[in-house]
């Protein structure tokens, strides 16, 4: 034996082969969104609140909608996720189908309903993550199982928010169809 051989084991087998995921560009699969600096997503935030403050909730939703910042940095994305959530909740659920019909069948609805779920999910995964201030409690249940909860020492205004989230993930689901689940989980553009 020669001490040149190499373990044939140790050899990288898909560096060698052309077609193998370590040899493709993943930042291919990202479209590249132009950058949004905070102030403009404030200034933009600004204008979508005066539309809500006069009573038009369609045209605040549509342009919050349509002018996601995909490029702006974490903090211009909570200012415009605020925003938007805040548009959500003034709302009234009676009226949520008829905007979102409006919207779907207007140009490039389907997108817009498509942004507005990311919303619903950066929402509802923000809503899940901050729990109520206050001590875990273990509460023994007459079954002999305890049961974990939080102890809410002030008003609950997650669990109204994680409601008005899923009330509008119903409509979007029943206005778009269960498609807008699937092409918001395989979207690499973030809000």
């Amino acid at each position: 034996m020669t001490s040149v051989q190499q373990n044939w084991r140790t050899i990288n087998v898909d560096a060698l082969d052309p077609d193998s995921p370590a040899n493709f560009d993943l930042s291919t699969l990202t479209p590249s969104a132009p950058s949004v600096a905070t102030a403009d997503v404030q200034a933009l935030t600004a204008q979508i609140r005066q539309l809500l403050r006069g009573g038009d909730f369609e045209g605040a939703l549509r342009g919050a909608l349509d002018t996601a910042p995909y490029g702006a940095d974490g903090r211009g994305k909570e200012i415009h996720l605020a925003t938007v959530i805040e548009i959500l909740q003034s709302i009234r659920q009676s009226e949520m189908s008829p905007i979102l019909s409006r919207i779907y069948q207007s140009e490039g609805g389907s997108e817009v309903l498509d942004t507005l779920m990311k919303y619903i999910y950066r929402g509802m995964a923000l809503n899940s993550s901050h729990t109520p201030s206050g001590p875990k409690a273990i509460s023994p249940q007459p079954t002999g199982f305890s049961q974990i909860s939080h102890r809410s020492l002030g008003g609950d205004t997650s669990g109204q928010a994680m409601s008005v989230l899923l009330s509008w993930h119903e409509k979007v689901v029943e206005i778009a169809g269960p498609g807008s689940i699937a092409r918001v989980m395989t979207d690499r553009r973030t809000v």
